[in-house]
């Protein structure tokens, strides 16, 4: 037994002098340690874990050549070759952090962006239903973040100076010609869509991404929703009308089919809301969609999205010019959109995403002169009141085709190109008082080809790179776009942005046929934003400059409207914008609070100078509160917007010097409103029910405060009006029911 142990003691001996210690520190780029980090040798059972300083040691009785390994959640592997021999081994050894989604500065200048992934939403469905200045429109909801303007005649996205043609609407890739109803004098008309068709939003306020184009302010993306959860089915009945859809999902839940009917008579409406004109037509719409959705093998989506509308109105106003007459303006619209797309993985890291889009727009449209009797007068003398007396018929039909091919690289890099193909072919015929008329055909091929690459260089540090080349055959010329985005991400998890980008347009479509050979109109956009986003909170500031050259000038045609004369219009837009979104300081209350400085000029259209257009303000600020009380089932919204007052102006052709002038100007009263609604859920907390119910009250502008967006100006100028809106309130009082799916919670989770 003693020599047993003598033995067993030199053996143990041997062995730990057979030993080696192996040691060092792990530290990441930025010189930070790692902690948590598995340091092993290969085959073996040798190794240990850095310590929360990175620090790490162990001993090890392999010799020669080994492999040592360093592995840890967020990190690329590291294998470092070692020589062991009979000396200790110190080691200071740095690890690359991977590039992953949960991790990377998010390129976001210019940009606001709501999607099911995006956690740091800025508005979602939800959102735009249950603010209740916007009246569940898409667009309206967007303009109670920064960059946009309060402007109540007239429906489009006003941002940064520019005006609503310099803004674009796209649907799953595809640009979307008539996203709102057709204009009305005064009358600010709705968009087409329900917000509930899509499941994410990016609304670039500039800087946009190089896959988009022929928009020299802002484009807003939408993106459409993939398969229902389960069948499900909904009605509507409001002041304004009635309707109701069903979403079917098929029993292996990879396809979806739905179809849903809207109609819409304002009778009911007006009996709430007194309205200053006279309608002799209340308007009428009736809207019906349908789509199917198809789920690949790969994961993909194949969509199909097909709309149609038909409405009809009509309605009188005073007569700037005269104290007896009327003017009488009556609408007929038909429009229709479909849309198909394919979305798909290809194999070795390739996505295709591709689709087609074809739309059509009808506008019948009468003007009449009226006596006090409504009936038509036709006066030649003056001659400007004969030309009150017109006709116009116009037919468009729009078509797109797309192709975007995506390769992703190492990381979240990716690089992407494709092609865009538009045409458009848009008739009119305008008729004079006396039966002559004016029929005008204006058709465009618009050929695009682009390319962009998502480059992550870190999870600190990316950008986004791309160009566009795009040619119209209307302009007969090609134009280059180049885009570039930086982001730098702070140990705080806040980040730095920087945008750059040029932008072309071609001429709005009412100022054409052109009476000359045309160039693009373009605009630079350079953009800083600082911006920290937690899960509760968001906060970001932002400041921009846009240099616009080549703004189209206007000159009168026969007809007596504006026509595009020539390029030589030109401008610019400066400002500051900030925007703070909190749903944590108070309990189940969600609020954010927007606000804008812009400072701009242009020399366009009818300009006699470089002066600040009518539809910008200098001042523009929003506020918005949501609380949900749940022993009450009720959910209560508030939101204020302001603007500082609005330039106008008369301008006049002067004969003596040929040229145009300002015969008068001014500034609007400031813009206020505040705007509230309540919705309430009775079956909230019901369990095992078929149908679930909400209630929605909404009043804008509660208080009833005045609002003046412009001025109108008699013939001679003697005499102007103020723009105003068509109600002083809108009272809006609703019931929705979905059936199959209990939508309730919809309606009260802002994410709180």
């Amino acid at each position: 037994m003693r020599k047993f142990w003598f033995i067993f003691m030199i053996l143990g001996c041997f062995s730990a002098q057979a030993q080696i210690r192996v040691s060092g520190k792990i530290n990441d780029g930025k010189n930070n340690p790692v902690a948590g980090a598995s340091i092993t040798i290969k085959n073996s059972y040798d190794g240990a874990t850095s310590d929360s300083t990175g620090t790490f040691s162990f001993q090890t009785t392999e010799k020669g050549d080994q492999i040592l390994e360093i592995s840890i959640i967020g990190y690329q592997s590291h294998i470092q070759k070692l020589s062991i021999s009979g000396q200790p081994i110190i080691l200071n050894i740095i690890l690359k952090e991977l590039v992953t989604e949960l991790k990377a500065v998010v390129i976001s200048a210019g940009s606001f962006e709501a999607s099911d992934k995006n956690k740091g939403a800025v508005l979602n469905a939800i959102d735009i239903v249950t603010t209740p200045s916007a009246n569940g429109d898409v667009t309206s909801a967007f303009k109670t973040l920064p960059g946009t303007q309060q402007v109540g005649e007239s429906e489009g996205l006003f941002v940064r100076g520019g005006s609503a043609t310099e803004s674009k609407i796209y649907m799953d890739g595809n640009l979307v010609n008539n996203f709102f109803y057709s204009s009305t004098p005064g009358i600010a008309t709705r968009g087409r869509f329900n917000p509930f068709l899509f499941k994410g939003t990016v609304f670039s306020t500039g800087g946009y991404s190089a896959l988009y184009g022929q928009a020299l302010s802002s484009a807003l993306i939408l993106e459409s929703k993939d398969l229902p959860e389960r069948t499900e089915a909904d009605l509507a009945i409001s002041v304004i009308g009635l309707g109701g859809g069903i979403q079917h999902l098929a029993r292996d839940k990879r396809s979806s089919w739905g179809i849903s009917y809207n109609y819409t008579n304002l009778w009911l409406a007006f009996k709430f809301n007194k309205y200053k004109q006279d309608f002799f037509t209340i308007p009428v719409y009736h809207q019906g969609d349908a789509n199917f959705r198809i789920k690949t093998r790969n994961g993909g989506f194949v969509k199909y999205y097909g709309y149609i509308s038909s409405n009809v109105t009509g309605f009188r106003n005073q007569d700037i010019d005269s104290l007896s007459m009327k003017d009488a303006f009556s609408i007929n619209n038909l429009n229709t959109y479909q849309t198909i797309s394919w979305k798909d993985r290809i194999g070795k890291g390739w996505r295709i995403n591709t689709g087609i889009s074809f739309s059509t727009n009808k506008d019948d449209i009468i003007n009449e002169l009226q006596d006090a009797g409504n009936q038509k007068q036709v006066i030649t003398s003056p001659s400007f009141y004969a030309f009150k007396n017109f006709r116009l018929n116009n037919r468009a039909v729009y078509a797109q085709a797309r192709l975007v091919l995506e390769k992703k690289l190492k990381g979240l890099t990716a690089i992407r190109f494709g092609s865009d193909y538009f045409y458009s072919e848009e008739r009119s015929t305008y008729t004079l008082y006396d039966g002559t008329r004016f029929p005008e055909t204006v058709k465009d091929h618009l050929f695009s080809l682009f390319t962009e690459t998502d480059l992550y260089l870190t999870n600190d540090l990316a950008a986004k790179i791309g160009g566009r080349l795009e040619h119209s055959d209307l302009m007969n010329k090609w134009n280059l776009a180049p885009r570039l985005s930086v982001a730098y991400k702070f140990r705080d998890n806040s980040q730095a942005s920087f945008a750059y980008g040029l932008f072309y347009q071609n001429p709005e479509r009412k100022y054409l046929p052109a009476v000359a050979q045309l160039n693009y109109s373009r605009a630079a956009h350079y953009i800083l934003q600082y911006q920290k986003i937690t899960g509760q909170r968001s906060f970001r500031v932002e400041a921009f400059l846009k240099k616009y050259r080549d703004l189209y000038k206007t000159s009168v045609s026969v007809t007596g409207r504006e026509v595009a004369a020539n390029n030589n219009g030109y401008g610019d837009a400066r400002g500051v914008e900030l925007f703070w979104r909190d749903k944590k300081t108070f309990k189940d209350v969600d609020y954010w609070v927007s606000y804008s400085y812009l400072d701009t000029k242009r020399d366009f259209l009818n300009f006699p100078t470089a002066i600040t257009p009518s539809f910008a303000a200098n001042h523009t600020a929003s506020l918005v509160v949501k609380k949900f009380v749940l022993p009450w089932k009720t959910g209560f919204n508030l939101s204020y917007n302001f603007a500082s007052g609005r330039p106008y102006y008369r301008i006049a052709y002067d004969n003596t010097t040929a040229r145009n002038i300002i015969t008068d100007a001014g500034k609007t009263i400031n813009y206020n409103s505040m705007s509230f609604s309540v919705n309430y859920l009775p079956g909230l907390g019901k369990k095992n029910a078929k149908a679930f119910t909400v209630w929605v009250l909404g009043i804008n502008n509660v208080l009833g405060q005045n609002q003046v967006f412009n001025y109108n100006y008699n013939n001679d100028g003697s005499r102007k009006e103020a723009v105003t809106p068509p109600s002083k309130r809108f009272i809006f009082l609703g019931c929705f029911i979905s059936f199959g799916i209990d939508r309730t919670q919809e309606a009260i989770n802002n994410n709180l």
